[in-house]
């Protein structure tokens, strides 16, 4: 009998853009629920399908986990971090960045970032984003700096008068 294929992705989560909007003021955050930020299963759901995805057997990501980590990962310590059976194993999170890296997919950490509501991007995505908010710091920069000098030359012509 097949197994059904649990979604990772939550009804209930909301989209970057209303989680922006909750950051900005924009709307209502959402409420405080028991249980929200349990994302046992999901987090394994994700792990499931970064393996599934990636071009590696789960010999070779443990193998490039314990090179990655300088200590011995075994392909038996996947499957027991994976399986539903095992209730009493937990992926560890302090190998969760040697595991996005051997099978090159980030999924399983944004999925712990955006239970707090915050972001993980990629090195250049985050320099990117950076840039533009320094963009946007100079604009509003020189918008107040227009709004000087008007008023420098509203008080300079009222001093000839």
């Amino acid at each position: 009998m097949a197994k059904k294929q649990k979604r990772i992705d939550d009804p209930a989560q909301r989209s970057l853009f209303e989680m922006l909007a909750g950051v900005t003021g924009g709307s209502d955050p959402a409420p405080i629920t028991p249980g929200r930020m349990n994302v046992r299963d999901r987090l394994r759901d994700s792990i499931i399908e970064a393996i599934k995805k990636s071009r590696l057997s789960r010999w070779e990501i443990a193998g490039e986990m314990s090179h990655l980590l300088d200590q011995e990962v075994s392909k038996y310590q996947l499957d027991s971090w994976t399986a539903e059976s095992k209730d009493g194993y937990r992926f560890p999170a302090e190998y969760l960045p040697a595991f996005c890296e051997a099978v090159g997919c980030t999924a399983p950490l944004k999925l712990l970032g955006q239970a707090l509501g915050v972001f993980v991007m990629p090195g250049e995505e985050a320099l990117r984003a950076e840039i533009q908010k320094y963009d946007e710091n100079i604009k509003a920069l020189q918008a107040e700096k227009r709004k000087r000098l008007v008023f420098l030359g509203e008080l300079e012509g009222a001093d000839d008068d």
